[in-house]
């Protein structure tokens, strides 16, 4: 069995789509929970603000995810301004699930049913490489800022004021 193979499934949908677009990237199974920013820190051994958090928002309506570095929270108004919408709420735990696919504390910025518009935190762009969950609370992968925006097609912008 390859190391792709014992993969979660949803973490084998990331990896196919992370090779698809021409990245040799590895998808990296974790021993404990990365649910968190903190979490995720502390078993990468990684600043908190070089994890690229995952958050899904319902703008004017729309699926919005928001790659944040996880050393702020999201101003929604600031965010709202940068996006070019009126409206920015949180999306619920089942309205995540429906629209990526994939749980609170794992969702990747790819391998979702259909794409979602995505955002991404100017902040990231300080670490050289930023970690993303990969489809699990379980599973990372690192990115350059560059290939994140690439593989995302997001637009970087500024989501918190500090």
């Amino acid at each position: 069995m390859t190391d792709d193979q014992q993969l979660p499934a949803r973490s084998r949908i990331v990896q196919q789509q992370l090779v698809a677009a021409g990245l040799t990237v590895r998808v990296r199974e974790l021993p404990d929970s990365a649910r968190t920013a903190a979490q995720a820190a502390a078993a990468l051994g990684c600043a908190v603000g070089a994890i690229a958090s995952s958050l899904l928002f319902l703008a004017d309506g729309e699926p919005l995810l928001v790659m944040t570095s996880g050393r702020h929270r999201v101003d929604t108004e600031l965010l709202a301004a940068n996006a070019g919408v009126l409206d920015v709420a949180m999306a619920s735990a089942n309205e995540v699930r429906r629209i990526t696919g994939q749980a609170i504390g794992g969702v990747a910025p790819i391998g979702h049913p259909a794409p979602v518009r995505t955002v991404i935190d100017e902040a990231l762009r300080e670490h050289p490489v930023v970690w993303a969950a990969a489809g699990t609370p379980h599973t990372v992968m690192p990115l350059t800022f560059d290939e994140l925006v690439s593989l995302t097609g997001g637009q970087p912008v500024k989501v918190a004021s500090d």
